[in-house]
């Protein structure tokens, strides 16, 4: 098998969660380029249909709530409707977390946030795991951050959610493996995205405040985890699972 050909996701389908902005809308892109049919799913019915119309008749939009148990279950229904056998999971999906320490938070900001961002990637797996193992195994990715490594002043709750999500990584890789199931985090540093500007207020601000945090003295966009991605969904990362890939530009680093 040549190099392109082990990245290529041709005749594979994805299911990308958060598929209707910033990152999540990067990766169902990517993965349609490199050859998958994509299931753009969003809590923002109009931002995942956005994206599957711009990928074409390789994709379809379902709107769901990932931290709902029922309309996770609706959804896995319908992209089975759609697809024959599923291959590829991202689990992208991310509410908007306040800024805190814990002493600061309530306990329905630290169960709301934990709900989106690890529950919905639990709910997620859960419901299309059958599929992936019926079809012969796959590759699920969960986007985490590298605050799920290192702290963040008053982001206690972001922090522990991505750690969590790290971890159920290492668990769902070790529980299986056998199933030919890779499981792997996909961490990015501070990204240009629509979240990042709510966090800053504009842009500029973001990039003169977070951008130097990073070795590269700079934010990422969106395409970069996207390409990392398509690596870990294709066979180029065949003997790569329970991992954590940091896309961050060397703000781990130190």
């Amino acid at each position: 098998m040549s190099l392109g050909e082990k990245y290529s996701l041709a005749y594979k389908s994805a299911v990308v969660t958060g598929a209707g902005n910033g990152i999540g809308r990067a990766i169902a892109l990517a993965f349609a380029e490199a050859g998958a049919n994509v299931a753009c799913v969003d809590l923002d019915e109009a931002a995942a249909e956005a994206t599957a119309t711009k990928i074409g008749s390789k994709a379809f939009a379902l709107a769901c709530d990932v931290s709902s148990e029922s309309e996770i279950e609706t959804a896995a229904k319908s992209i089975l409707a759609k697809f024959s056998a599923i291959h590829i999971l991202v689990n992208g999906a991310a509410g908007n977390d306040p800024n805190g320490t814990v002493l600061e938070l309530s306990l329905a900001d630290w169960i709301k946030v934990f709900a989106v961002n690890v529950g919905g990637a639990f709910l997620m797996s859960r419901a299309i795991l059958p599929a992936m193992i019926k079809a012969g195994g796959g590759s699920i990715i969960h986007i985490a951050s590298q605050l799920g490594s290192v702290a963040g002043p008053r982001r206690a709750v972001y922090c522990a959610s991505k750690g969590a999500l790290i971890q159920l990584a290492k668990a769902m890789a070790t529980d299986h493996a056998a199933q030919n199931i890779r499981v792997n985090t996909l961490s990015p540093g501070a990204v240009e995205t629509d979240r990042l500007v709510k966090r800053f207020g504009d842009m500029e601000t973001a990039r003169r405040t977070a951008g130097p945090k990073h070795l590269l003295q700079r934010l990422g966009q969106p395409e970069e985890i996207a390409q990392a991605a398509v690596f870990l969904a294709s066979d180029a990362s065949s003997f790569m699972t329970g991992a954590d890939l940091l896309v961050d530009g060397g703000y781990n680093a130190t």
